[in-house]
């Protein structure tokens, strides 16, 4: 604490000097349009913190010895101004430029607003925040589903309960899908805050009894559910979306009320992707097919993603859309349509996003980075086969990587191979290869290798990445691995009842030690020891995984083809 003796004026007359020097400067440097907000915010506080420390160590009017004034200093400096951020690097845009690679795509841009800035100003990640996992894999780089926690070393999966979805009628002119969710299928989970339930609750949106936790899960049935995530029971009516939903939805994190929906089979017309009024309980838009598009399926399987005030949306059709965010509204801000050898591909995956690049792969296996201020490619990798699996980027050392693995489709005899590439650059830097083959089955295939998006270690394991690989050798089979993040070694291989396009989830302990919960397409849970493979408990439980899941604390919720959405508790 400051000494009695000093002179509560000279303290006081320092504080307002502060004050005034710090709003000159912040009135003085919004006069240059190049410095934001954020910037001024930052330099602001930067200056306070360095000018409250002179001032503070200055104050002392006793005899007492520097020491013992810099030992009042920094207790001082630790209890009162805590709060206060330290000088942080300025994040600036990645370069508007396009590496070789990137011709062998023929592409077009199609700028529709004209009036919006297109460029990203806030390079925060707005999921970060979020009270609550928003969209596929929790965040923009699609590396946060590891988030949950557990005590000591779990051994045991308890079903909480089981929510029953509708089932699609079979349909002459369409397959039936029946109901759950299938692949991707992630929920989504959100607390909301207790005024935005009080006024939910008074214009009748949501039950009487509902509280604050709420799972939100598209349906093969064509159905948007809303469940109460402590009992199971439905928190507000379902949505009739009208064609069956396969992907993730996406809820706003600003908490607008916008729920982004993707269909992925065209039962009925229009067909495209929705814009669900949470707060009427509605769907306030519908885009359809766009006929200006070089790819006519028009499936939705992909999550978008917010960035600043712009959503971004991968469609089968071949084109990465840009939209601007409004209050129950989207619209299309600007279009990128490209093909490569002739080919438009269409994109199931979901979009990465790192600063303003954005990370999109194809079902002609083509992983491409996009600079989203432009919307012009900045490079284009060749990743063999089919790539439907999200691709994850991680920043390690300071330098960003994308994970990526293929599918076994194209090329029947496979193998699947894992890739590391800079996310900068496009560079390969490591590839790991397993046996898999494209099986047919009467009229049908089942393809190879990796529908699962990765999952990035963390705590004791944080040198590994984890993955489900569909191997088709013996019968429908298939592995979880762990592969060395340096120098992309399979570290161990465990071999599942069947093959697995879920994506694994992780835990984390008190000592940091990591556990990992996948599903398989047998319905089976397990619930593994992430740093040697150990299955700790292995149930079955649904009819087929496909979906991957959403964690929260030590629990899951995932969906089962049929007519099942789950929740489990890990022990």
């Amino acid at each position: 604490m400051i000494n009695k003796s000093c002179s509560q004026e000279l303290y006081h007359t320092s504080a307002i000097n502060i004050f005034y020097i710090c709003f000159g400067i912040m009135e003085k440097e919004h006069n240059f349009a190049e410095i934001t907000r954020q910037d001024n915010m930052k330099k602001t506080i930067s200056f306070i913190s360095i000018l409250l420390a002179a001032v503070i160590t200055g104050a002392s009017c006793s005899g007492k010895n520097k020491a013992e004034n810099k030992q009042e200093s920094d207790i001082i400096t630790d209890s009162t101004f805590a709060t206060i951020e330290e000088k942080k690097e300025t994040i600036t845009a990645l370069p508007d430029t396009a590496y070789a690679s990137a011709s062998l795509l023929k592409y077009k841009v199609e700028i529709i607003d004209t009036v919006t800035g297109p460029e990203i100003v806030d390079f925060s990640d707005p999921y970060n925040d979020s009270p609550g996992i928003f969209t596929f894999r929790g965040n923009t780089r699609r590396d946060a589903s590891y988030d949950g926690r557990v005590e000591g070393r779990p051994d045991t999966i308890i079903v909480d309960w089981e929510f029953n979805t509708s089932m699609t009628p079979p349909d002459t002119t369409a397959t039936d899908w029946g109901g759950g969710s299938g692949w991707t299928g992630q929920p989504v989970y959100v607390n909301w805050p207790d005024s935005i339930v009080k006024s939910l609750k008074a214009s009748g949106v949501v039950n009487a009894n509902f509280k604050n936790h709420e799972i939100i899960v598209g349906s093969l049935c064509h159905m948007l559910y809303f469940i109460d995530l402590e009992t199971g029971k439905p928190s507000r009516q379902a949505i009739d979306v009208r064609n069956p939903i396969k992907g993730s939805v996406s809820l706003d994190p600003s908490l607008n009320g916008n729920l982004y929906v993707g269909q992925g089979v065209p039962v009925n017309r229009p067909f495209g992707h929705l814009v669900i009024d949470l707060n009427k309980g509605r769907i306030s838009k519908t885009i359809p097919e766009d006929h200006k598009a070089q790819r006519r399926w028009g499936a939705f399987d992909s999550s978008p993603l917010k960035v600043d005030k712009f959503l971004f949306w991968p469609g089968e059709n071949g084109t990465l859309y840009k939209y601007v965010c409004r209050k129950g509204e989207i619209s299309l801000h600007s279009a990128l349509r490209y093909t490569r050898n002739g080919v438009a591909p269409g994109m199931e995956a979901s979009i990465s996003v790192y600063r303003n690049y954005g990370y999109t792969a194809d079902n002609h296996g083509n992983v491409v980075c996009t600079n989203l201020n432009t919307l012009r490619p900045v490079w284009c990798f060749a990743n063999g086969d089919d790539t439907d699996a999200t691709v994850v980027v991680c920043e390690e050392e300071g330098k960003p990587y994308v994970y990526t693995g293929n599918e076994v489709d194209r090329k029947p005899d496979g193998p699947a191979y894992f890739r590391k590439l800079n996310a900068l650059t496009g560079e390969l830097i490591w590839e790991a290869s397993l046996p898999g083959k494209r099986a047919d089955v009467g009229n049908k295939h089942f393809d190879g290798g990796y529908y699962a998006s990765p999952l990035p270690g963390k705590g004791n394991c944080s040198g590994l990445i984890f993955s489900n690989c569909v191997a088709n050798t013996n019968k429908q089979n298939g592995d979880f691995i762990a592969i060395d993040r340096k120098n992309g070694k399979i570290v161990y291989r465990v071999s599942l009842k069947n093959y697995s396009w879920s994506s694994p989830v992780g835990f984390l302990n008190e000592k940091d030690e990591m556990f990992i919960f996948t599903g398989d397409t047998y319905g089976n849970a397990y619930l593994i020891n992430g740093i040697d493979g150990k299955v700790l408990c292995k149930k079955k439980v649904g009819n087929n995984f496909e979906s991957s899941p959403v964690v929260i604390g030590n629990q899951v919720v995932v969906g089962s083809r049929g007519n099942s959405i789950y929740k489990m508790t890990i022990r």
